[in-house]
């Protein structure tokens, strides 16, 4: 019994990658994951059937554990509104994170597996110590870039892209991209480093913003926005 609360407390994610697996096809909605040998044992070693693992950002249910990795389906929704179909076809690598079990330490920052969006690599600068890089919308998804992600990109706030906990270092005034630096260790273990301009990945927004977001606009009168809040409407509303 305790060992089954212990698997049911699971939660959410975290954003620090543990692993990459590669993703190939067994029916349209179903597929597998086979993880290389320098990462299967942090994937796999207290893997079980009905665990949650991210991949790419995605909250994804065990279905069954094969030799070299795990089966898993996605709705046709979650296949929609997410890069797997494209990952799927081409059998590329993605990030993979197990889910965050009750005691265990929390690094980067709360991360649901409930994609929001689509973002597109516009540009990559490698620095003396870091890599910067550069995603906004992509053309044929902007409205809903602007609908459920723009809202929650603010400078040195969190974001998850492909399932990584990044910063947002730099972005433009109206959300239309964002830049983070992302350091070497990140960069080479995670699968932004095959990424190539024009690329997309899988996109969440911080979701301590998403409820911070909620509870504004109960406040909000007819007609004003959430770009109108300022310091005096918050104390008199009782934040400050």
């Amino acid at each position: 019994m305790g060992e089954m609360l212990f698997r049911k407390a699971e939660l959410m994610f975290t954003g620090l990658i543990q692993g990459l697996g590669i993703i190939r096809p067994l029916e349209s909605d179903r597929f597998t994951l086979s993880i290389p040998d320098s990462y299967s044992s942090s994937i796999l070693s207290d893997l079980a059937i009905g665990d949650s693992v991210a991949v790419d950002g995605v909250c994804l249910t065990v279905e069954e554990i094969v030799t070299d990795g795990f089966v898993a389906t996605a709705s046709p929704e979650t296949l929609q509104r997410t890069t797997l179909t494209q990952k799927i076809a081409t059998a590329s690598y993605v990030n993979l994170e197990p889910s965050l079990r009750l005691g265990s330490k929390l690094g980067g920052h709360f991360v649901t597996g409930h994609v929001d969006g689509l973002g597109c690599l516009q540009e990559v600068m490698a620095t003396d110590k870091a890599w910067e890089i550069t995603f906004s919308a992509p053309p044929s998804r902007s409205q809903q870039w602007d609908n459920y992600i723009q809202p929650y990109l603010i400078p040195k706030g969190s974001v998850a892209v492909n399932g990584i906990s990044l910063t947002v270092a730099e972005c433009d005034e109206e959300g239309t991209w964002f830049k983070a630096a992302v350091i070497p260790h990140t960069y080479t273990q995670t699968n932004l480093c095959y990424l190539k301009i024009g690329d997309w990945v899988n996109i969440e927004g911080d979701i301590l913003g998403k409820y911070v977001a909620k509870l504004l606009g109960k406040h909000l009168k007819s007609g004003q926005s959430v770009a109108e809040i300022s310091l005096t409407f918050l104390t008199e509303h009782g934040y400050l």
